[in-house]
């Protein structure tokens, strides 16, 4: 494959997915790791690698890191009532998927204390609430730990969730906006997002509305792949793009 080619390749698997492993895209292209290398460092303009991940250079734009201690105060309330109003959701005896990050710690906390459900998460904050509670099972994904979102992150991780029935996923994001789509700041959770959202029945994006219209790092969605926004208003329903 000419270089042109792979580079057309390469970019035509990242408007589809956002994000990719080094080794998947010397996969994909036929090629070594150092070929891959070496196109990305030769079109900056086009293509960024970071920590083992190709995105597109358009989707990092210049900003300061993601802190979960920093983030933890920031629109605490707006947080909490948005967790209320996806908590609704909950059914006794089913299969949830808790995201990483703030907002969704209330949720976690507000599930029923009679029902029995398994809470699949990969995050400390969300496993230190979950594990007190009696009747949730919890299955905690684990892999290499990252302290910035207190989250582990591994292909083991990846797996599990591909093979899993999930219920609802209730997934968070750092920046939303219809054009650009659904961000996050970690690229570790991008892959993680998308195989709790690919195994689950229903998907429900979990923000406060300081979210809207800001960008972060990486994109790992669009607006239009989930059931429901649910916001400290409530939850808006949406038709799910198929």
């Amino acid at each position: 494959m000419l270089k042109t080619e792979r580079l057309r390749s390469l970019a035509d698997a990242l408007a589809k997915q956002n994000v990719m492993h080094l080794r998947d895209a010397a996969t994909l292209l036929g090629v070594s790791e150092m070929t891959v290398r070496r196109d990305i460092a030769g079109n900056p303009e086009r293509f960024t690698y970071l920590g083992g991940y190709i995105v597109s250079a358009d989707d990092v734009p210049n900003s300061a890191g993601y802190s979960l201690e920093q983030e933890t105060d920031h629109f605490a309330q707006a947080k909490a009532q948005a967790s209320a109003h996806a908590a609704k959701l909950i059914a006794d005896n089913e299969t949830i998927f808790i995201d990483c990050g703030t907002t969704l710690t209330a949720l976690a906390r507000l599930i029923p204390a009679d029902y029995h459900v398994t809470a699949v998460c990969y995050s400390l904050n969300i496993a230190e609430i979950l594990r007190r509670m009696p009747n949730v099972r919890m299955i905690l994904l684990g892999g290499v730990y990252v302290p910035s979102s207190d989250s582990f992150s591994g292909d083991e991780s990846l797996e599990m969730l591909r093979r899993m029935g999930i219920n609802k996923a209730f997934i968070s994001a750092g920046g939303v906006d219809t054009v650009r789509g659904v961000t996050c700041w970690n690229f570790h959770e991008v892959a993680l997002k998308q195989a709790a959202m690919a195994s689950a029945v229903e998907r429900h994006l979990v923000v406060d509305a300081s979210k809207f219209g800001v960008v972060k790092a990486v994109r790992f969605s669009q607006v239009d792949d989930f059931d429901s926004i649910i916001t400290e208003k409530g939850q808006e329903p949406r038709k799910r793009k198929a």
